[in-house]
């Protein structure tokens, strides 16, 4: 039972950050979803031609950034 608890939290804190080429801008942007199927999704809508890439990373959120987005979204 402690495995799956274990495996919640660590689902809990992590984010999906998405880099990807704004090809209308040239400029490499970032999104941040909470989770991978969002993510993937947005990535594969950022390949529009041959030049467009994208990017999915887990981020692993230590406790204090937890709380500071806990802040950002109530505030």
């Amino acid at each position: 039972m402690e495995n799956k608890q274990e495996s919640r939290l660590e689902i809990q804190n992590v984010e999906f950050h998405v880099s990807y080429l704004d090809t209308l801008s040239g400029r490499i942007e970032l999104e941040a979803f909470s989770d991978r199927p969002t993510a993937e999704r947005f990535a594969d809508a950022q390949l529009k031609d041959e030049e467009s890439w994208a990017v999915v990373d887990v981020v692993v959120l230590q406790v204090a950034e937890q709380q500071e987005r806990a802040q950002q979204l109530v505030a």
